[in-house]
């Protein structure tokens, strides 16, 4: 496995039965990579690669995200012939997260359009990212097997994340994980529960950012620093022990693809309030294991969160008098179409027919 390098990591691993190489690319943040990183990543992986590809004889190439690193496999196909599959996310589709792409794509929409015409198949992680995908690329697609774009969900290990039996906590615990930058809307969930301080609730706020501070400060000037828990950057075990011991995800985001924090939280066991915006549609059956609303009603998210978080959380009309612990149970029951035994299935049956010649 191929991937960037950030300080603190080493620069090569075994976890498991995979060898993680991660390559120079003068990125010095986990969650922000600019022009020049992106380009150093593709020059060292072309390099690495090639050597790698030479010594091992790879039949297939899989690639996550078609920019950067799809113009990385694309090269590496060219020069060696070994084929690629392409699985997209949401940023690296024009139109995913325009606040974020949206002025690089004005430009560099023209180059990308080889990366997706090569790939002997393609895979989206939610039918929202296959509509975009589509929609920008679609006529310049070869690959046509069962379908141009095949969807296979972000997958999660559901025995790994059991969380045993769930209790709602007396007072309710709200997580939000991601990054602090415009596309989460971090800022929106303050306002958000600004509108609820005459209920008891808690909320952790995991993740680093751009918009971290000025989180911090909106949280301070609304009289809420006493609610909130803002750890900054933690490991993935530290998402899901917090996950553990809360009751709510909320996720006011702009745009997503299929957030795999938003599955972990299915499978935690977790109520979701969401935007309905991209995987977030797959991850909330409305009314039941939480709801969903524009990322501009954010007084109907404030009223959602009242109706479950008052007395413990009963569920009034249109959500079917299902309590808190019933929608977290009904949260636990949907994660199992996103179990990773079924998704490895699909990319193993993917994988092998895009080897085939």
């Amino acid at each position: 496995m191929l991937t960037a390098h950030c300080k603190g990591l080493p620069l090569r691993e075994t976890i498991g039965k995979i060898d993680v190489m991660r390559l120079k690319s003068l990125r010095r943040q986990p969650y922000r990579a600019g022009f020049l990183q992106m380009g150093a990543y593709v020059l060292a992986g072309l390099w690495a690669g090639l050597r790698l590809i030479g010594r091992w004889q790879p039949d297939v190439i899989h690639v996550h995200f078609a920019v950067p690193a799809g113009a990385l496999a694309w090269a590496l196909s060219r020069l060696t012939r070994v084929p690629y599959v392409l699985t997209a996310h949401l940023g690296d589709v024009p139109g995913g997260v325009p606040e974020k792409t949206g002025k690089w794509f004005r430009w560099i929409f023209p180059f990308t359009r080889p990366i997706w015409r090569d790939a002997k198949r393609v895979v989206a992680v939610s039918g929202f990212t296959r509509g975009l995908a589509l929609r920008y690329y679609g006529s310049w697609l070869r690959c046509h097997y069962r379908a141009p774009i095949e969807v296979i969900p972000n997958g999660v290990d559901l025995k790994a994340l059991d969380p045993g039996e769930l209790r709602a906590n007396v007072t309710p615990r709200i997580v939000f994980a991601g990054r602090f930058m415009e596309q989460k809307n971090p800022l929106a969930l303050v306002r958000v529960l600004s509108q609820l301080q005459d209920l008891r609730w808690q909320c952790v706020m995991l993740g680093d950012g751009p918009l971290l501070e000025e989180t911090r400060r909106e949280i301070a000037a609304r009289g809420l620093a006493d609610r909130f828990t803002l750890p900054g950057w933690v490991t993935p075990q530290e998402v899901l022990d917090w996950f553990r011991r809360s009751d709510l995800l909320f996720m006011p985001s702009l745009s997503e693809g299929l957030p795999v924090v938003g599955v972990q939280a299915l499978a935690m066991g977790l109520a979701v309030v969401a935007s309905r915006v991209g995987g977030f549609v797959d991850l909330v059956n409305d009314g039941e294991n939480g709801s969903l609303h524009e990322p501009s009603d954010e007084d109907g998210m404030a009223e959602s969160l009242r109706r479950l978080l008052s007395d413990n959380g009963s569920l009034k009309s249109g959500y079917h008098k299902r309590d808190l612990l019933r929608a977290r149970q009904c949260s636990r029951e949907l994660a199992r179409k996103f179990d990773l035994t079924e998704v490895v299935r699909a990319y193993d049956e993917l994988l092998r027919e895009a080897a085939v010649p």
